[in-house]
């Protein structure tokens, strides 16, 4: 999709031809700082769509997020022995517990919910997820996840930004930073969440990056971006404000140099201008058949719901945004099972269904191919409880699952592999760094070249580790 910038020669002739009201003096004069702005910054627009490190299998990310860590032993990693040795209430000693290491006697509890396999591959996935199961051909699905962190917020962290302690750019800001945008009319990274997730808006966040690489949240609702609509009564003179205000903002950019939250700021009314004309036919599901809306599950006219994410997620990645990320809900009434598994039920029910949809409204469309899907939570959940009986889970970051589809993985295939409880990897270990630096890779960036240099030292996603999981690309 071609460019639309907010300083440009059509600008420039429009204002000439809407000299009016204008002194000539100052409209000469306003004509060539637009000039001196465009010479100075158009050939280094650092959102401008470049080309990665090598050839990338997919364009864009739709990155799917279950917040409060799903159980991996109730959802995609079936576990017979842990369901016999659970049901004859069965002990098991562990080296940590809760993040605290030491010797521990746990209690196995079974699953709750049973696995049937999916899709000519036979991926078992459990009567959770009966939708996604349906499309599991298209699935690689990950068993062997781990993580550096125990609780919520470094683990939210940890799968985001890379770092389990400090705050640092966010997945979706660097690949921004790496790739650029197909689309300046709206933004690189987009996260749709209907509340704030546990590591905050840091999820999202660029950090040391330049700040127009951060990504932009919509709340679901019937106004997804607040104060969108322009406030002039035409759009000619609104773009003759914006013409007036980019020459004012840039000659305040030039004199003071190295200063990237003013640039950054410059680029996102630059941005905003665009939004209004593109956003709001984004958002607009209304044209959208019955029979896709039927697919997501989503009831016409609603705008809440996962099932309204999906949608809009797709009709994003239509448009060109390069980095969805779709928050099922926020640091409360989410995945954290504590007291009792069912409460998994509805959260998977929000979920299901819509998943399933966006697999195959994009590969009917013929967009699968081009499209990363990855669906991951923090954490998984404990296989054990410190009491006989217990009805929920407790954080469990030594394993969990995540799955990829579309976008250049092996579809219908499982990598990895836990102990016959569930508690440990026993093969193929998938580190949180592992699965960002593959990610990056089938986006055409190596880990190891996405770089920024800030205080004096080269950072990246992955820190100082990482590896491709060579085994899952197809």
């Amino acid at each position: 999709m071609s460019e639309t910038p907010c300083i440009g020669p059509s600008r420039r002739e429009w204002l000439r031809r809407a000299a009016g009201g204008f002194g000539s003096i100052a409209l000469n004069a306003m004509l060539a700082d637009l000039a001196r702005a465009e010479s100075g910054s158009g050939a280094a627009d650092p959102l401008a769509p470049r080309p990665g490190h090598f050839p990338a299998r997919a364009k864009r990310v739709i990155f799917l997020y279950m917040t409060g860590g799903v159980s991996h032993v109730d959802s995609f990693d079936p576990k017979p022995r842990l369901v016999a040795d659970g049901g004859a209430g069965k002990t098991i000693g562990v080296d940590n517990f809760q993040g605290k290491p030491g010797a521990f006697t746990m209690y196995l509890k079974r699953p709750q919910f049973a696995f049937k396999p999916g899709g000519a591959c036979g991926t078992e996935v459990s009567d959770l997820f009966p939708c996604v199961r349906s499309v599991a051909d298209d699935l690689c699905v990950i068993r062997s996840m781990t993580s550096d962190h125990t609780n919520h917020y470094e683990g939210t962290l940890g799968m985001h930004t890379g770092s389990f302690s400090f705050a640092r750019p966010s997945l979706g800001a660097w690949v921004s930073y790496g790739l650029g945008t197909e689309n300046r009319d709206l933004p690189s990274f987009i996260a749709v969440a209907p509340r704030v997730p546990y590591a905050g808006s840091q999820t999202w966040g660029s950090d040391f990056l330049p700040g127009f690489h951060q990504g932009t949240h919509i709340v679901p609702g019937p106004e997804p971006i607040a104060n969108l609509r322009r406030r002039v009564p035409s759009d000619v003179l609104q773009e003759l404000e914006l013409g007036m205000v980019a020459v004012a903002n840039r000659r305040h950019l030039d004199a003071r140099a190295s200063d990237p939250l003013l640039e950054a700021r410059i680029k996102s009314f630059e941005t905003a201008f665009g939004m209004q004309r593109e956003a709001p036919e984004a958002f607009d599901l209304s044209k959208e058949s019955d029979a896709t809306h039927a697919l997501y599950g989503l009831e016409r006219g609603r705008t809440q719901g996962f099932a309204w994410q999906c949608l809009v997620g797709r009709r994003l990645a239509e448009r060109g945004v390069r980095f969805i990320e779709l928050i099922d809900t926020g640091s409360s009434h989410n995945w954290d099972a504590h007291g009792n598994m069912l409460d998994h039920v509805p959260l998977a029910l929000n979920v299901d269904r819509p998943i399933a949809g966006l697999l195959k409204d994009l590969k009917s469309r013929g967009m699968l191919d081009e499209t990363l899907i990855v669906w991951t939570t923090e954490f998984g959940r404990t296989p054990y409880n410190a009491q006989p009986g217990a009805t929920g889970r407790e954080h469990h970051h030594q394993c969990f699952s995540s799955w990829l589809a579309g976008g250049g993985v092996k579809g219908g295939i499982v990598h990895g592999a836990t102990d016959e409880h569930g508690v440990a990897v026993a093969e193929g270990r998938v580190h949180v760094h592992d699965f960002h630096a593959t990610i990056l890779h089938l986006l055409g960036l190596d880990h190891e070249r996405l770089t920024y240099r800030h205080a004096g030292r080269d950072y990246r996603l992955t820190d100082v580790s990482g590896r491709v999981v060579r085994e899952i690309l197809a």
